[in-house]
């Protein structure tokens, strides 16, 4: 069995199957680590998320010099407690009768469609069947696309 060491170091290289190796050696533990400062499911998977996107921005300079879960525990904790924070900024802002969230953000007229630009299921019935709020489905989908977009590997495979 390869080391994180040696996972992280083919993953810098651009080798996908070591980082899905890193991710599922450590999903699991990010997510208990995360719902127990979250609280929630959805809150917990969203942090799940988060955490492995910044884990792939931070790859190309990433150096550890400590377990990747010495690593990873603060972002969890940091995530985690921000989305706690949305969360009660989100339910205060509703119960005074204005929109939670701010814009909506409509991906059918995004000109970087690509393969992920053509999902099957429409919004409103990804929502459905997660059972979370409409606009958290966009928002998530927005924040995706723009992870895939900020970083030259994944754009280029895939929004060719």
């Amino acid at each position: 069995m390869r080391s994180d060491d040696q996972l992280l170091e083919q993953a810098k290289k651009g080798d996908a199957a070591a980082f899905e190796a890193l991710y599922r050696r450590h999903r699991d533990w990010v997510y208990r680590l995360a719902w127990r400062f979250t609280g929630n499911e959805a809150d917990a998977l969203d942090v799940l998320q988060e955490t492995f996107a910044y884990l792939l921005r931070k790859l190309p300079s990433l150096r550890l010099t400590a377990a990747m879960m010495t690593f990873l525990y603060p972002v969890v904790k940091h995530l985690s407690l921000n989305v706690r924070r949305a969360g009660r900024v989100a339910r205060r802002t509703r119960s005074c009768g204005t929109p939670a969230l701010g814009g909506d953000p409509s991906l059918g007229g995004d000109p970087s469609r690509g393969r992920l630009g053509h999902i099957d299921a429409s919004r409103s019935e990804l929502a459905e069947a997660l059972k979370t709020p409409l606009n958290t489905v966009k928002s998530r989908l927005y924040r995706a696309l723009d992870i895939l977009r900020e970083d030259p590997r994944t754009r280029d495979y895939f929004l060719s």
